[in-house]
């Protein structure tokens, strides 16, 4: 029965003196940088927000979105909507898995900010865990533990965009062969690759407790129902963001569900490369090379706008404001 438990919560783990003289080293650390850390990425957003506005002029944006469909435009908000909805649930996860959970409303408001800025900075897994920690620390989670978050939530990022791409592959292999040009082998093997990656995973976390080591790594594999939690929402965070933009080019071009989600697969996997801010020119260059035919340029245009742009601009005076409110909170308590 006690190793049930053990294995039913493998983040939970007791910590000596040594352990709590490091923990409170890092938040004296941390609680010093996290000002500058806060200016920086409010900053950095409003910066990345007329960078990429001015790319465009004011007619070109406005006959680009007028171009869309009302409907379709709706609907690609909607999808976008949908996704940093899910994007909340890996928060809301990983701090079960870290043993620290927290109301959703406070783990979708870290989650939001980090995101949406994370997303459009570049290096997200720094950039959004600098304001993640900037939350969490407020709310008595230590960096170890902010840090088990942000690993368990790239974990989630990948079982999601493995999942999509298996049923991309697997299920509309002619398809995919178009918009590649790869042979059907190829594309075969790529997606059962990608379906037993994740097969892989979830074998690990229903038959193995102990910590899985790679190297210098170590990742604490979470219990089965945390794992299958996570291939869901993670899948269906790509699968909106997908819907999102196959919403914008179905305008212009007659492409199916599927096929988009192929695209916005190999699209997003360059992104990860590559860490550009916002995968900016990565995405359009991926779209436009698969779908030569078309005028995509006005489609891509409003799901930059509608799934980065507009969440790029609440995320930023979210945390402004946050900053504000912990502030006069941290006042007053003094006084």
């Amino acid at each position: 029965m006690s190793t049930d438990r053990r294995c039913e919560d493998p983040a939970r783990a007791s910590t000596g003196s040594a352990g709590g003289r490091r923990t409170a080293g890092k938040k004296t650390l941390f609680r010093g940088w996290g000002p500058i850390i806060a200016i920086a990425a409010i900053s950095l957003a409003v910066f990345l927000l007329y960078r990429t506005l001015s790319r465009y002029s004011l007619d070109e944006i406005t006959s680009s979105v007028m171009a869309i469909p009302k409907s379709r435009l709706i609907m690609s908000g909607a999808f976008a909507a949908a996704s940093y909805t899910c994007l909340t649930g890996f928060d809301y996860l990983a701090l079960r898995y870290v043993g620290r959970p927290l109301a959703y409303p406070k783990a979708a408001l870290a989650s939001f900010t980090s995101l949406s800025l994370g997303h459009n900075i570049g290096l997200a897994f720094l950039s959004s865990g600098a304001i993640r920690y900037r939350f969490y620390s407020r709310w008595g989670l230590t960096a170890g533990e902010v840090a088990k978050v942000i690993l368990f939530c790239g974990a989630t990022v990948g079982l999601g965009l493995a999942t999509l791409g298996a049923m991309a592959l697997l299920l509309r292999t002619e398809l995919a062969q178009q918009i590649t040009g790869l042979e059907r082998p190829i594309v075969l093997a790529a997606g059962w690759a990608c379906l037993l990656a994740v097969a892989a995973y979830l074998v690990l976390a229903a038959m193995r407790c102990r910590p899985l080591r790679i190297y210098h790594w170590t990742f604490e594999v979470p219990p089965l129902r945390l794992a299958i939690a996570q291939v869901i929402v993670g899948s269906c965070n790509f699968a909106f963001v997908a819907a999102c933009l196959h919403q914008a080019l179905a305008a212009v071009a007659d492409v199916a569900y599927l096929g988009v989600a192929s695209i916005y697969v190999i699209a997003n996997t360059a992104v990860l490369i590559s860490h550009v801010p916002g995968g900016l020119g990565v995405i359009e260059s991926v779209v436009m090379y698969f779908l030569p035919q078309a005028d995509v340029i006005g489609p891509l245009v409003v799901f930059r706008f509608v799934y980065f742009l507009v969440p790029l601009a609440l995320g930023g005076a979210t945390l402004a404001v946050t900053e504000l409110l912990f502030r006069r909170r941290n006042a007053a308590r003094k006084n």
